[in-house]
């Protein structure tokens, strides 16, 4: 994964997701442009977003694990409503959910043509004003 400098998402003013002790190591892996999973201690399920107890066994131990970014598109969306007015001139913009190669999906910006269903693609991080969007893009 990479962190890019983009422009046209460079918008002031957008929602800050503040940062737990549960969520640091995801941001902090952001910050370093890596997309980082939540891994069970005891029976490795993998999790993305980070969440206090693992979903196959409620356990709360938990290591981290980086993710290759690659993935296929579970999903799409194209938004023609800003849902926080910092989003407005993005408008309108498509959102994918992407079935990640290590198993668990991930939401995010969409940059490419058209997308479609089981699409290969890769993910990347942009900056903008107070963090970072993922987004996705066909692979190459």
């Amino acid at each position: 994964m990479s962190t890019n400098q983009n422009p046209t998402t460079a918008t002031a003013d957008r929602p800050v997701p503040p940062a737990s002790t549960l969520s640091a190591p995801y941001w902090e892996g952001v910050a370093a442009g890596k997309l980082l999973l939540q891994c069970c201690s005891a029976c490795g399920t993998l999790r993305h977003y980070p969440r206090l107890l693992c979903n196959a066994c409620y356990s709360n131990s938990v290591t981290w694990q980086e993710a290759s970014g690659k993935g296929t598109i579970h999903s799409w969306t194209v938004s023609h409503h800003a849902y926080h007015p910092s989003f407005a001139g993005d408008l309108p913009y498509t959102l994918v959910t992407v079935d990640l190669a290590e198993g668990p999906r991930a939401l995010g910006r969409w940059r490419g043509p058209l997308p479609s269903i089981g699409l290969p693609v890769v993910g990347s991080f942009e900056a903008r004003s107070g963090g970072f969007d993922l987004v996705f893009a066909p692979a190459a």
